[in-house]
């Protein structure tokens, strides 16, 4: 959970997050914020948001296309029902799907 200090005039400030980072990571953090001049704590705010954001774009496209399939799959059953059943007369040699 993060938590919120409070400033010296007595606003809060915004949430702030504590995080241990492996030796490697955080070298590999320091210079890719020397690289676009920012601070490390500045790079990694910025990195997070892009990581949440290709996150929920990845879980919103995975739901879309769970519904695509839902709807593909009604739409199968719904044609299988529509057809009219027939007698068969003997062992059938094949299956016949009819498609519209």
């Amino acid at each position: 959970m993060a938590t919120r200090q409070n400033s010296s005039n007595g606003k809060q400030k915004s949430p702030r997050i504590q995080v241990v980072l492996p030796e490697d990571l955080c070298e590999r953090l320091s210079e890719l914020a020397e690289r676009e001049s920012r601070t490390v704590s500045n790079m990694a705010k910025v990195l997070i948001q892009e990581g949440v954001k290709y996150r929920e774009l990845k879980e919103s496209s995975a739901s879309k296309e769970l519904e695509t399939k839902e709807i593909k799959t009604q739409n199968f059953i719904n044609a299988l029902e529509k057809q009219k059943t027939q007698r068969l007369k003997g062992i059938p040699k094949r299956l016949k799907f009819k498609r519209d």
